[in-house]
């Protein structure tokens, strides 16, 4: 599982900013749709845990979809200005 989890956390390079996805997108379709339920379930509840606990990530939990999908946000970076 910790395999997947590294996966969809180094695929979180290529969302930008704003952008509001589904775990299921940061994986190749067919390597998705190859995943058992029960592993989709494993690795979904790790990529919370993981977004919970590492703000670096810069992303937001938001409400799931009417199919029960969890969505996230990407969040803008703010950059500040140094004097």
């Amino acid at each position: 599982m910790n395999s997947l989890l590294n996966i969809a956390v180094s695929e979180l390079d290529n969302i930008k900013s704003g952008e509001v996805f589904l775990l299921k997108d940061l994986y190749m379709g067919y390597k998705w749709n190859r995943l058992s339920q029960v592993e989709r379930t494993n690795i979904g509840m790790l990529f919370i845990s993981e977004v919970r606990d590492n703000p670096s990530l810069n992303l937001t939990i938001l409400p799931k979809t009417a199919s029960n999908h969890q969505k996230y946000k990407k969040n803008n970076i703010v950059h500040k200005k140094i004097r």
